[in-house]
């Protein structure tokens, strides 16, 4: 059903708490992971694309591995045990400040017998009157440990210098510079999270609240158990994306926390988490809104709604769990989503079940059509005939009147109105709606920008 990236795979693994996240970040040169300073914040495995000295690869950070915990624990561990063995060049980090610990020594043994090259990374050696302390890690048998502090970038560079010879070893030389994406400051948004192309890589977000099963939807449409799901609210701590191959084309799903009232919101790594998942809205595509089906549509959902609908994206409801509800809370839930829900239009709704893969086959279609929207150009002509119309059906307040239009943009479909005066805002929002109505745009926004001639 899907393909993963083609570039080579560097994992960042270790027991838990030893600055993985922040190893991760300073090779990016960005805060892309979140960091505190406790363990086990890190659950999921998170990728990002990245390139040193010209060599693009894809840096993979991955929960603390610990030899046994609960029944969480226990998924985080797998979780780095899978990431092992898709590597290409694999990161060991200990932390020189404590020594070698006995999870240090059994993960050297799945290290081993994963075979392939592995780093040995000694952090927090802030500075060269501590670097005595990483021979102790000679021990595990893995070959010189470089000392780096991950914090403030001591030997990052080193570090990165191994990592590509490791690499040209494996997998060859780099690709050539055009086949490489520039790392442009001047990108959107949309661009910089991975849509070099526009209208080629569709960002499709989940969101919603905690414990409503996103990471469970999302695991079933990339076809592998890529975050980790469990039912304890706010297992997801970061925005989690995968490149899925369809056969409409490339999909981005990007599985985000869940996000709460702010009132609820801890400060910290959960008010973090919260700000990345309405980034990942902002610079998404398409939204899939999951609803918890048994708790029916809360206020909490509305508000969240009203979030993602402010920020122009396009939403598809997703009611799942719908399975465990009898006809009675079915007509219920029905009955909410059109009350408190209405601001949404004509949204696409579908009731599954992301556990058992109920229903989840009517997804992918559904977001091709919406693809389709969100693409759609309209010729000159229809564009004026609905304007017109829709002006003689209810002409603008205090002579105002649109002279001509045309579509200026697509993703989303975005019109230019030549008018004799300034147009009021509610006069607008019914063009746009008589323009979504007529053209069959359901959800997808419609944006109006407004020229006056003379």
């Amino acid at each position: 059903m899907f393909s993963q990236s083609s570039l080579p795979i560097v994992a960042i693994v270790g027991r838990p708490n030893v600055g993985k996240s922040t190893l991760l970040n300073r090779i990016i040169g960005r805060r892309e992971a979140i960091v505190e300073a406790r363990p086990g914040v890190t659950r999921d495995r998170k990728e990002v694309d990245t390139e040193w000295n010209g060599y693009p690869f894809t840096v993979v950070d991955t929960g603390g591995w610990m030899v046994r915990g609960d029944e969480l624990d226990d998924k985080v561990s797998r979780q780095s045990e899978k990431a092992i063995l898709d590597a290409d060049v694999a990161i060991l980090v200990v932390d020189a400040t404590v020594g070698p610990a006995e999870d240090d020594t059994r993960i050297t043994g799945l290290l081993r017998r994963r075979g392939g090259p592995v780093l040995v990374v000694a952090n927090k050696v802030d500075d060269g009157l501590h670097e005595g302390a990483i021979w102790d890690f000679m021990a595990l048998g893995l070959g010189e440990p470089i000392a780096v502090s991950a914090l403030h970038g001591r030997n990052a560079g080193e570090l990165l210098d191994r990592v590509v010879a490791e690499l040209e070893a494996v997998r060859g030389p780099a690709p050539a510079p055009d086949a490489v994406d520039a790392d442009d400051p001047d990108r959107s948004p949309r661009e910089a999270s991975g849509d070099i192309e526009a209208g080629r890589i569709f960002a499709v977000a989940l969101v919603g609240r905690p414990n409503v099963g996103k990471s469970t939807l999302f695991n079933r449409l990339i076809g592998e158990d890529r975050s980790v799901v469990h039912d304890l609210p706010g297992t997801t701590r970061d925005s989690i994306d995968t490149v899925v191959q369809t056969p409409d084309g490339p999909i981005r799903f990007v599985d985000t926390a869940g996000m709460r009232r702010r009132s609820k919101v801890d400060a910290g790594t959960e008010r973090f988490s919260t700000v990345r998942a309405l980034a990942s809205v902002d610079t998404a595509d398409i939204a899939l809104l999951v609803i918890d089906a048994t708790e029916g549509i809360t206020h909490q959902d509305q508000r969240l709604a009203e979030r993602v609908d402010g920020a122009g994206c396009p939403i598809v409801i997703v009611l799942n769990k719908w399975e465990l509800l009898d006809a009675e809370g079915r007509e219920q839930v029905t009955t909410q989503l059109g009350r408190r829900l209405a601001f949404l239009g004509d949204s696409v709704v579908l009731k599954i079940s992301a556990l058992t893969g109920k229903g989840v086959h009517r997804l992918l279609p559904a977001l091709s059509d919406v693809v389709d929207a969100y693409r759609k150009r309209v010729p000159t002509r229809r564009v004026n005939e609905i304007v017109a119309a829709a002006q003689s059906a209810q002409p603008a307040p205090d002579g105002a009147r649109v002279l001509y239009a045309t579509q200026v943009a697509t993703d989303p479909p975005t019109f230019t109105l030549f008018a004799n005066r300034e147009l009021p805002r509610t006069y607008l929002r019914y063009l746009e709606n008589t323009l979504k109505r007529e053209l069959g745009m359901g959800s997808t926004p419609v944006k109006l920008r407004v020229r006056r001639r003379s």
